[in-house]
């Protein structure tokens, strides 16, 4: 009896000193866990601007090049916008194909099969990038011709109606919940870029050298460019979160459904130009320059919306269209900044800001 009594405290002993140093371990590898998340969250967010900063200056290279490539008088015939977007999109498939091979170990083999995997293997998944694809085609193809139609403030400021109509599907289709901020940021947002890109007198006796029929089918064109692309993007965002495929092989998918419909466009629309002077006809260093440029935007887009949101892709656009008027004034020399231009670039700032607001709630003090 008095054995027992005795050694029955020495166990206790032990259990208690075992389930402390348990626990003392668990704590010490959460403690170590602690600067890899950290660490993780910092990299996520760097990633994040790093990609919204490569968006603002491909949106801006891309516009002020393609508006200069379609209003730029040389000899001989003129580049297809059809036939661009085509090679835009081969350009695509094949960076993304470098990045899958990278990703694979620099190995064919184990690109190869994940290829076959990712895509043919998968024939419904594949198929789900039609939707968009399709429609990302039709509006690259409508920005050509909104660009050749319209001056470029008043395509950009009505362009960014792509912000709204993209809310709107986000709201519909992922089920996003915008607070009071970001809903005034948006009112914001086309408030400020509509005074940046208000036209001057320069600018709106350029315009009266336009036709109204081609000034209605720039219009319509910008318009139908803006739901289509809020659209897009939304369904994109949506399939990107609902599957574990790299967002390479989806862009794979998109360049090669891209490709398809693209060359229909050709055939149908220029098919008899094509015949005539060829697929390359009228390319220069520019219209390369312009290829590469949207070629890349795809993929700048795609990581983008994986870091950050669509809504937020849309403010950096918005940026861009400030920078493309300085450099417009700086650089071009064809445009004089007044009194609003500066009003509304501060709207935009204090917009984006406004944006990113997460005001804490009140009643629920962190605790210690």
């Amino acid at each position: 009896m008095s054995s027992r009594s005795v050694c029955n405290p020495v166990i206790g002993t032990d259990a208690v000193n075992q389930d402390f140093a348990l626990k003392k371990s668990q704590g010490l590898q959460e403690m170590e866990r602690l600067p890899l998340a950290n660490e993780d969250k910092t990299m996520s967010t760097n990633l994040k601007y790093l990609s919204l900063g490569i968006l603002v200056f491909q949106t801006t290279s891309l516009v002020l090049t393609m508006r200069y490539s379609r209003t730029l008088k040389e000899e001989g015939p003129r580049y297809l916008s059809s036939t661009a977007v085509v090679v835009a999109e081969l350009l695509k498939i094949m960076a993304c194909l470098l990045l899958v091979y990278k990703d694979s170990k620099c190995s064919l083999r184990a690109l190869n099969r994940v290829l076959h995997d990712e895509i043919l293997n998968k024939p419904m998944e594949t198929l789900k990038l039609a939707i968009p694809s399709g429609i990302y085609t039709l509006q690259n193809n409508l920005l050509y011709v909104a660009l050749s139609n319209l001056d470029a403030a008043t395509y950009q400021v009505t362009y960014q109606l792509k912000i709204l109509t993209t809310a709107l599907f986000s709201v519909s289709m992922l089920s996003k919940k915008l607070g009071v901020y970001q809903w005034l940021s948006l009112v914001i947002l086309m408030t400020g870029v509509a005074f940046v890109q208000w036209p001057s007198d320069s600018q709106e006796i350029d315009s009266k050298e336009l036709s109204a029929g081609s000034q209605f089918v720039g219009l319509m064109a910008v318009l139908t460019a803006c739901f289509s692309s809020g659209f897009a993007g939304v369904y994109f965002e949506k399939i990107l979160k609902e599957t574990k495929q790299s967002v390479w092989i989806r862009n794979i998918q998109l360049g090669f459904f891209g490709s398809i419909f693209g060359l229909m466009g050709v055939y149908i629309y220029d098919g008899e130009l094509v015949s005539k002077n060829g697929f390359f006809q009228g390319y220069n260093q520019l219209t390369w320059i312009v290829v590469v440029l949207q070629a890349l935007g795809g993929l700048v887009i795609a990581a983008v919306i994986k870091y950050a949101d669509n809504i937020l892709k849309g403010f950096a656009t918005s940026l861009s269209i400030i920078l493309s008027t300085l450099i417009s004034y700086f650089w071009l020399q064809d445009f004089v900044p007044t009194s609003v231009f500066f009003l509304g670039a501060i709207l935009v700032i204090a917009a984006t800001f406004l944006y990113g607001y997460d005001p804490k709630p009140a009643g629920n003090p962190i605790k210690a």
